[in-house]
């Protein structure tokens, strides 16, 4: 992953990070899921959403305004 990149949003539930990802899509915040889940045993670890540093506060702000912060 490029440099700059961090990670705003992370859940186990694959259609929660989709759903944080298109908002932020639609707010014309450039952003891309990492999935770490095992493969055998989705129990573990996490899905991320990342964006780029400079939109840090867009997003957070887009993500309060949407109430997706559960």
């Amino acid at each position: 992953m490029e440099k700059n990149w961090i990670k705003i949003f992370s859940s186990t539930n694959y259609y929660q990070a989709e759903i944080v990802k298109q908002m932020l899509i639609v707010n014309q915040i450039d952003s891309v899921l990492l999935n770490k889940q095992d493969t055998t045993h989705y129990t573990f670890g996490d899905i991320g959403v990342y964006i780029h540093q400079r939109d840090f506060s867009n997003a957070i702000e887009a993500i309060i305004l949407n109430q997706l912060n559960s």
